[in-house]
């Protein structure tokens, strides 16, 4: 028995057609949730987001990347490492997902000097 996939509109996707894969909508929130993408989007994900949430006016975001072996940690840190919008980021507190998600403090101006610890 074959399976079809379908879009995000509900229509059947052609399974031997390869097409552009689906734009993900996700909602702007303090919390970003990696566990449900594929470790080759993180990077863009993550800088998007942070533009996103500096544009809707966060100061602090928690980026969820599990505790694992550690590759979307690394992922996500390089990236916030390099991100013009980051003025510093660490662990979480253990009551918000400890060393399994990294707290972001974020900046409106790229031009001001980085605080990192």
């Amino acid at each position: 028995m074959m399976s079809h996939r379908a879009d995000a509109g509900g229509t059947a996707a052609d399974p031997e057609s390869p097409g552009p894969a689906p734009v993900v909508r996700v909602p702007i929130e303090d919390a970003l949730d990696l566990h449900t993408f594929a470790p080759r989007d993180i990077p863009d994900l993550v800088r998007e987001y942070i533009g996103e949430c500096v544009r809707c006016g966060f100061r602090e975001v928690r980026v969820i990347h599990g505790r694992g072996t550690g590759t979307q940690r690394t992922i996500v840190r390089s990236v916030l490492g390099s991100h013009p919008l980051v003025e510093g980021f660490g662990d979480a507190p253990p009551d918000r997902g400890g060393w399994g998600a990294t707290v972001v403090r974020l900046r409106n101006d790229p031009d001001t000097p980085r605080n990192d610890e």
